[in-house]
């Protein structure tokens, strides 16, 4: 369990509030990892244990993500979105571009409603690596518009920076995990965070940013210097924007989901900010 049932909630979530961005693991004898070369130790993480922390948090709505550990093999996330229904649930699947119709036809119907283009945010710069994701990209965006799907997209921050002339150019609803992942040290001025708020407000507005792994940008205690980014955000588009727990955390387990939580009341006072965040936006990007 990644929470203390005695840590308190600092607000009352809205009405459905949405995680928009965990994941889930089983054992590894029913559900083998796709990589040799695993990003991270995968933790036991069972639905019924992230339910617990939903609960405390208040939250009703949930987004499965797939995890990178898994590869393209989504039987794990797709068991417990069957577990907890269509009702209340969405998912974002890892998938090969050429996947047969039939297969997104039956991912469809269990309330799968994205596709993860997944690159480590730690990956170091590589020259062309934007040119050489690009086709794909396009391949599996066409499959996406087909289906009424968006992208979601975890990318390391020079990497995000590399492909805004793409996103720019993409045709439907996309997100970017993790605040693109730019560094909160390098702050609101950075380029690369300037260009993220120039891409929410971007033309038809199909850009959405996840306010998650905040401890993926932010080293300092209580993540303070992340504040501004934040905020900017905020002020930019909160409507364009959605949060998510990233539980269990992966490699930052010693992390509190419930002060990861708490810090959309840090971020904004105004309860109506934070039912766009927590209630709308999701809405309107999953399809609830």
């Amino acid at each position: 369990m990644s929470f203390d049932p005695s840590e308190k909630v600092a607000f009352k979530a809205p009405a459905e509030a949405c995680d928009a961005h965990f994941h889930v693991f089983g054992p590894a004898d029913r559900y083998p990892y796709g990589s040799d070369q695993l990003r991270y130790a995968p933790p036991m993480a069972p639905l019924e244990d992230y339910l617990q922390l939903a609960a405390h948090l208040g939250l009703t709505r949930y987004v499965f993500v797939q995890p990178s550990a898994y590869g393209r093999d989504n039987s794990c996330m797709l068991d417990a979105m069957r577990e907890v229904g269509v009702a209340r649930c969405r998912g974002i699947v890892d998938i090969d571009e050429d996947a047969p119709d039939a297969l997104l036809a039956d991912f469809d119907a269990l309330g799968v409603r994205g596709v993860r283009i997944n690159y480590s945010p730690i990956h170091p710069f590589e020259a062309g690596l934007a040119q050489k994701m690009t086709p794909r990209i396009r391949r599996i965006a066409a499959r996406c518009a087909e289906l009424g799907w968006h992208l979601d997209f975890l990318l390391p921050g020079w990497l995000t920076t590399e492909l805004m002339p793409l996103f720019k150019s993409l045709k439907l609803p996309f997100s970017m995990a993790h605040m693109g992942m730019n560094l909160a040290k390098d702050g609101v001025n950075a380029p690369g965070f300037r260009a993220l708020l120039d891409l929410v407000n971007h033309g038809d507005r199909n850009a959405y940013v996840k306010l998650t792994g905040i401890y993926r940008m932010s080293k300092v205690p209580h993540f303070t210097d992340s504040d501004p980014l934040a905020r900017a955000l905020i002020d930019a588009a909160p409507d364009r924007l959605i949060w998510g727990s990233d539980y269990p955390h992966l490699s930052f387990g010693e992390n509190s989901s419930v002060e990861l939580f708490n810090l959309l009341a840090r971020w904004t006072d105004d309860e109506k900010v934070r039912k766009m965040i927590l209630t709308e936006n999701p809405e309107r990007l999953f399809g609830f």
